[in-house]
């Protein structure tokens, strides 16, 4: 069984969306801080959440990068202050105001968006701006799958990184954050680990 790895940035454990029946015992957690102790050959996919210590990861760029380069996926969500791997730029926010510069956009067809309502993006509880206020650039060749404001911002997107292993970028509050909305954004979560163990 292909099995992802949830890098815990408090003591509890991974959230509730990866320990629900609907992931199947496919996403496991350890503290971010034993990143370096851990062997990570029997992983497919990381999940790094919003909330992660970024000068911690960088620390551990040369196993990630390892990672990537055997054919694994990472996942990762906020903004990037410190990329962890090369290729990656910093966070740009959003310079315009209102509900019309956090308006999410779909962009490219993705199975982790399958079915997911942009409004529900856009708005959460009657809100703008939850699910971002602002993107991570994509990198040459990156696929933007939804696009916030005017100008339509890469704020996800998918990397085939050309060195091996795949990138995928949210740049707001974790995508499984939404898991218990009563919305259709709670079918990222879901799909987001059916995508990451597909044969």
């Amino acid at each position: 069984m292909r099995k992802c790895l949830f890098l815990r940035c408090q003591r509890d454990h991974a959230p509730a969306a990866f320990r629900s029946p609907s992931c199947g015992g496919r996403v496991d957690s350890v503290g971010q801080y034993e990143l370096g102790r851990t062997d990570l050959d029997t992983y497919d996919a990381i999940l790094v959440s919003m909330l992660a210590d970024q000068h911690s990861l960088i620390d551990q760029t040369p196993r990630l990068e390892a990672f990537l380069d055997r054919g694994g996926t990472l996942v990762l969500n906020g903004h990037m202050a410190y990329p962890p791997v090369a290729g990656l730029r910093p966070f740009v926010p959003q310079t315009g105001r209102g509900t019309e510069a956090l308006t999410i956009h779909r962009l490219a067809d993705h199975p982790v968006f399958d079915g997911v309502d942009g409004a529900d993006l856009t708005y959460r509880r009657g809100v703008a701006g939850f699910y971002g206020r602002g993107h991570n650039p994509a990198p040459d060749g990156a696929i933007a799958l939804n696009g916030i404001g005017p100008d339509r911002d890469p704020l996800d997107w998918v990397w085939q990184r050309p060195a091996g292993g795949t990138v995928f970028m949210h740049g707001g509050l974790d995508v499984w954050a939404y898991a218990a909305d009563p919305t259709s954004a709670a079918r990222m979560a879901p799909q987001l680990v059916d995508w990451l163990t597909a044969a």
